[in-house]
């Protein structure tokens, strides 16, 4: 994981597990999820004091956790504590806001015939995740094929057409899906 290089590998374990706990399975655990993603802190330090692998986790593990660097997938406002994309349990509630004029997409070559028919869907997830530039994309699709083809995104026009956009992170765009119009996919 490139983009977290500078976390411990018990870190790396933490941040894996708060994915699933606030990503991916929220309701095995005893914790609320508010419409834009938040939990209680504290509620997530007990439920990691009551479990084996993570009784050694901390307040500030799991802030050093949310502050790595690379590509932030956490946020902590006040005693709450979110994923900040990627979800697949649920879908949080975003503000749209106006995109830049292009997003980019990286993806695998076995995808492209799908792509040019169904255009970019969230499959698995809640959002279809775009990047700002095309090196994050790339370093977002490197960890699925190790042939990534990167897809420039007409979001200015998708948005004058009715797509809503949202921004979780400085780097990470997401939207519902984009037809096929949208998408300049190289040959």
């Amino acid at each position: 994981m490139q983009e977290n290089h500078a976390l411990t590998t018990r870190q790396r374990k933490l941040s894996k597990f708060l994915s699933l706990l606030l990503r991916h399975r929220p309701a095995r655990f005893p914790i609320q999820l508010d419409a834009e993603g938040y939990a209680s802190l504290a509620e997530i330090i007990h439920i990691l004091h009551g479990l084996p692998n993570f009784r050694w986790a901390s307040r500030a593990d799991v802030e050093a956790v949310v502050e790595a660097p690379g590509r932030r997938r956490f946020e902590i406002a006040g005693g709450q504590i979110r994923a900040l994309y990627g979800h697949t349990a649920f879908r949080p509630d975003y503000t749209p806001v106006t995109p830049p004029a292009l997003l980019y997409h990286g993806t695998a070559p076995e995808h492209l015939d799908a792509i040019r028919r169904e255009g970019l869907r969230p499959m698995e997830r809640r959002y279809v995740h775009l990047a700002a530039t095309p090196a994050t994309a790339h370093s977002i699709a490197i960890r699925h094929t190790t042939t990534p083809v990167i897809l420039t995104i007409d979001a200015e026009q998708a948005h004058a057409n009715g797509i809503a956009f949202y921004h979780p992170t400085d780097e990470i765009y997401l939207c519902a899906q984009l037809p096929p119009d949208y998408l300049e996919i190289p040959q």
